[in-house]
C-alpha cells in the first residue's frame, strides 16, 4: 500500500515514516520545509517539496496513494496566541484543501495528527475522549475544528478518518537515524538536553505555581515509536472497520517538568540549569491519558513507559546529530 504522509520532514511525520517504510508500506512525503528537515526524511520515501496551499501540489504527491497520514501544521502555542490567523489558515483552510484533493482522488482514508489542547484546562484526570473540548489558544481551537471537519466529510462525503489526541510525543528512533530537531526548538525534552549538551545556558522552567506536587506542569510523555506504531494500527483497523473514531495516544501517567530535569541529569551526568519564570498563557496544570479505549480498539499500549528510557534514546540521538 502506497501512504502519503503531509509533513513527512517533521519531527513525528519522519518518525512515522521511516516506521512505515520498516513495515514495507510505500511512501510519499509531501512538506514545504518551512519547518521540516529534509535530512530527516528517509530516501527510501518519495520526497515531494510542496504546500498544502496548493492543490496542484497536493495532486502530484497523492498520486496512487490510498490513504494519507496528515501530519503538516504550524504546532507553537505560544505563537498561536501571536498569530492566530497563521494558525487557522495553515491548520484549517489548507488542510481543506487536502481533503478536497482526496475527494477528487477518491482517497477515503486519514489518519489526522490532533492533540491533547483540544481538551484546554481538563475538568479531570486521566482525561477521556468524550472529556469536554475547551481548547485555550488558536493552536488546540485549529485541531479541534479539523477534527469537527471530518466528522462532517464523514457524513456528507464518506470520506474516512481516525484522529489521534496526542499527549506528548518524545525520544528518537532507536536505531539513532533520526529524532528531535525544531526551529526554534520548544519542546521541553530536547530543550533539556540542548543544557546538558552546552548548547543552551540554562533552561527557563514555566510556572511554578501549578496545582501539582512540585508546582510544575505534569504532561503525559510517550515514545514516538510507540506513537508511530498507534499510526499504523489506526489505519489497519479504519481500513477493515470502515468507521471513524478517535483515539488518545499517552502512557497513561504523567511526568513533571522537574521530573523530567531530574532524570535528564541521571541520563546524561550533567548539571541542568534552569531559570523559574511565569506561566506560559493557556498552559494546564496537568495533562494525562486515559488510554483505554484506543487499548480495547485498537490493542495498543505504549511499550516504552520509563521516563529515562526515553531520554537515552533522546540524548544518543542529540548527542550524535549536534556534535557534527
Amino acid at each position: 500500500m502506497k501512504i502519503l504522509v503531509t509533513g513527512g520532514a517533521g519531527y513525528i511525520g519522519s518518525h512515522v515514516t521511516k516506521y512505515l517504510l520498516d513495515k514495507e508500506y510505500e511512501v510519499s512525503v509531501l512538506d514545504n520545509l518551512s519547518n521540516g528537515n529534509r535530512d530527516l526524511v528517509d530516501k527510501r520515501a518519495k520526497f515531494f517539496k510542496g504546500d498544502l496551499a496548493d492543490k496542484e501540489d497536493i495532486k502530484k504527491a497523492l498520486q496512487g496513494c490510498r490513504a494519507v497520514m496528515h501530519f503538516a501544521a504550524s504546532a507553537n502555542v505560544p505563537d498561536s496566541v501571536k498569530h492566530p490567523g497563521e494558525y487557522f489558515v495553515n491548520n484549517v483552510s489548507n488542510g481543506l484543501n487536502l481533503l478536497e484533493v482526496m475527494r477528487e482522488q477518491d482517497v477515503k482514508s486519514l489518519i489526522f495528527s490532533s492533540s491533547a489542547a483540544v481538551y484546554g484546562n481538563p475538568e479531570k484526570v486521566p482525561i477521556k475522549e468524550d472529556d469536554p473540548k475547551q481548547p485555550t489558544h488558536p493552536y488546540g481551537l485549529s485541531k479541534r475544528m479539523f477534527e469537527e471537519i471530518l466528522e462532517w466529510y464523514d457524513r456528507a462525503y464518506d470520506l474516512k478518518s481516525i484522529s489521534l489526541r496526542y499527549f506528548c510525543a518524545a525520544s528518537a528512533y532507536p536505531d539513532g537515524t533520526i529524532g528531535e530537531d525544531h526551529r526554534p526548538e520548544t519542546h521541553l525534552i530536547p530543550v533539556v538536553l540542548d543544557v546538558a549538551l552546552g548548547r543552551r545556558d540554562y533552561m527557563e522552567v514555566f510556572g511554578t505555581d501549578f496545582k501539582t506536587p512540585d508546582g510544575t506542569g505534569v504532561r503525559d510523555f510517550f515514545h514516538v515509536l510507540d506513537l508511530a506504531e498507534a499510526h499504523l494500527l489506526a489505519l489497519k483497523h479504519l481500513l477493515k472497520e470502515g468507521k471513524s473514531d478517535v483515539f488518545n495516544i499517552g502512557i497513561g501517567r504523567g511526568f513533571s517538568v522537574l521530573e523530567v530535569i531530574r532524570a535528564a541529569e541521571e541520563v546524561t551526568g550533567k548539571k541542568i540549569k534552569f531559570k523559574k519564570v511565569g506561566r506560559r498563557p493557556g498552559d494546564p496544570d496537568k495533562l494525562v491519558a486515559d488510554v483505554g479505549k484506543i487499548r480495547s480498539a485498537l490493542g495498543w499500549e505504549a511499550k516504552n513507559k520509563d521516563l529515562k528510557d526515553m531520554i537515552e534514546d533522546a540524548w544518543e540521538w542529540h548527542k550524535s546529530y549536534f556534535q557534527k
